[in-house]
């Protein structure tokens, strides 16, 4: 029976250990990596060629996990360019064509037909300014604003 007590304690003892790990690890409460995503999709471009984003309005709540699609359903590249936006959240996945890539993001190219998949949580309140980094595009009116706003008690 002691034998016993003791595996149970070493075994909550290793959970214990395992949580404060991976907090330490991720810089996220468990919460927010465990929470589904709120999903929301943004088209670079479009099927007819116009340069813009839509919606090219994003708004974001700290400590909320989201699930961003981006896809280019134009027939020329596009870039999500947002470096302080970036810099402003905590990316746990970007993923598209199979492959999945961890850690600071601060700029995707997609090119035409492509999608990708950004899965983040916001940490930083504040507007940051969205755009196509291909020479003309943003001159075109590709360009956005992303919102990060606090998150409401």
């Amino acid at each position: 029976m002691q034998q016993l007590a003791v595996a149970l304690q070493n075994l909550l003892t290793a959970l214990v250990l395992s949580l404060v790990v991976l907090v330490g690890l991720t810089g996220q409460p468990i919460g927010a990596i465990a929470a589904p995503a709120d999903s929301l999709t943004v088209h670079l471009g479009t099927a007819d060629g116009s340069l813009r984003f839509e919606p090219d309005q994003l708004q974001f709540v700290v400590g909320q996990r989201y699930r961003l699609v981006l896809d280019n359903p134009s027939p020329e590249k596009h870039y999500f360019t947002a470096k302080d936006f970036a810099d402003g959240i905590w990316t746990q996945k970007v993923q598209a064509a199979g492959v999945e890539v961890k850690g600071a993001i601060h700029e995707l190219e997609l090119k035409p037909g492509a999608i990708a998949e950004w899965v983040f949580v916001p940490e930083r309140p504040g507007r940051y300014e969205l755009h196509c980094a291909i020479a003309g595009h943003a001159e075109a009116g590709m360009v956005g604003q992303i919102k990060i706003v606090a998150a409401s008690s």
